[in-house]
């Protein structure tokens, strides 16, 4: 029986393909930047003005209605050089100047080139004039400087430390990882006492060349199957890619923090079933995982696997859920979410966090069982087949907290990790908007974590 979704409403109106620079879709066909793409542009513009005018001149009226227009950064500049792609990481460091735009159309028949020049348009950062007297308005939520995870001073701190930080193991179960993702390939877990394809299960752990990870979903090694595993490529993504490479920056120094990929969901809809979480949850811990990232939920208590978890000795990071069927978020007291609802001592529950230090409007929240809120709104992170691209969801969340968690760990060798969860809570910035609504009322924040002093 299928039980779990993953936690995320997605993505990719614009997607920011390695090596090609940034990319979007209109009208079916790819566009690039520079020229040509311009070039489109002024042409997509002028049709979608006419067929907008003609639209008033035919006295097409109805209901307002959203026609998909998303402006997001850039606006950072100072996060990490290297990578080209940070200045989309308001998650990481908000200046202030990330933004999320809406056009709302008048008419009830939206025109698809006035609204594909318009995606395009914004992806390529160039203001549109479309024209046509009152046919739309534009909704506009502002960032606010300072609401991210405070990750800079964190780096530093880190890097500059002299003392050995300490190896942790991520398992990210969930969809299956692009382990040959450049931002990943140096980021993955490998099985040392397993010969890759020879066919024989070297280690006698009961899984044949589970040399990265494993595959429960089919129950084979195929950790990576493709575009199926867009969720899980970019949860890792979060956590562990290359910092100072060429797209984005993950949260942990992936020299020391490393990913198992553990494929428990599958198809496009990213579907599964409780034995095979169950069976992932087992081969993480028997396999030296310490944090285990669980962008998932159902609405089924399942007792089986809060049993399993409660008796695990490793560090749960579930996603606090997207609501019900209408996309709006729920209280997690009266319509819980699991695993992110069962009440264990080694089990954080994340909320998506907006760029304007809200909750997204489809974040679940619960005063007694949501203990912390990260950014999960439009995060942009490594996807399949060299790819990057924004994803929404406290599945986007909790990854955040599992990248802190784990570069706490590797980094405070005087703590357990049992005080883990303790100290991200403690830890937390408060946040106005958050107030009541968590039972930290607050942010993670990775620099605040890591110099937190335990009383």
């Amino acid at each position: 029986m299928e039980f779990f979704r993953y936690c995320a409403g997605l993505l990719l109106e614009g997607i920011l393909t390695f090596g090609i620079g940034l990319t979007a879709f209109a009208g079916g066909e790819e566009v690039q930047t520079g020229n040509e793409a311009l070039s489109m542009l002024s042409e997509m513009q002028t049709e979608a003005v006419v067929e907008e005018n003609k639209l008033i001149e035919d006295g097409l009226n109805g209901e307002r209605e959203k026609i998909g227009v998303r402006n997001v950064g850039p606006g950072l500049n100072n996060l990490s050089p290297e990578d080209i792609y940070a200045e989309y990481q308001w998650g990481l460091k908000n200046d202030g100047q990330f933004q999320y735009q809406e056009l709302i159309n008048r008419f009830q028949d939206s025109n698809p080139k006035l609204a594909a020049a318009i995606d395009l348009a914004n992806v390529l950062g160039i203001p549109l004039d479309v024209g046509g007297p009152g046919i739309y308005s534009i909704e506009t939520t502002d960032s606010v400087a300072g609401v991210d995870i405070n990750i800079q001073p964190a780096w530093e701190l880190y890097d500059q430390s002299e003392k050995e930080h300490r190896p942790v193991i991520v398992a990210v179960i969930d969809t299956g990882v692009d382990i040959y993702h450049p931002e990943l390939k140096d980021a993955i877990w490998v099985n040392e006492d397993e010969i890759p394809d020879d066919g024989i299960d070297n280690d006698g752990n009961g899984y044949v060349d589970d040399v990265y990870g494993w595959n429960f979903f089919s129950n084979n090694n195929q950790i990576y199957v493709g575009k199926e595993d867009d969720h899980g490529t970019h949860a890792a993504g979060t956590i562990a890619a290359a910092r100072k490479y060429m797209g984005i920056a993950g949260i942990t120094d992936n020299r020391y923090v490393k990913i198992m990929v553990l494929k428990v969901l599958g198809t496009e809809n990213g579907i599964g079933e409780e034995d095979a979480i169950i069976q992932a949850i087992e081969y993480a811990e028997s396999n030296g995982a310490s944090i285990c990232n669980l962008s998932f939920g159902t609405e089924y208590y399942l007792p089986r696997l809060e049993q399993v978890m409660r008796d695990s000795n490793m560090l749960f990071i579930s996603a606090a859920g997207n609501g019900g069927e209408s996309g709006e978020g729920v209280n997690s007291d009266q319509n819980p979410d699991y695993p992110a609802a069962f009440d264990l001592e080694n089990n954080i529950s994340v909320a998506n966090l907006m760029f304007d230090g809200n909750l997204a409007k489809s974040s679940n929240y619960s005063a007694n069982i949501v203990d912390i809120a990260a950014p999960g709104t439009y995060i942009v992170s490594t996807t399949t087949d060299n790819s990057y691209g924004f994803m929404t969801g406290t599945s986007m969340a909790a990854p955040m907290v599992t990248g802190v968690a784990a570069m706490l760990y590797s980094y405070r060798t005087d703590i357990t990790l049992s005080e883990v969860k303790g100290i991200l809570i403690n830890s937390a910035r408060p946040l106005d908007g958050l107030k009541g609504k968590l039972v930290s009322g607050g942010v993670v924040d990775a620099y605040a974590a890591l110099t937190y002093e335990r009383h």
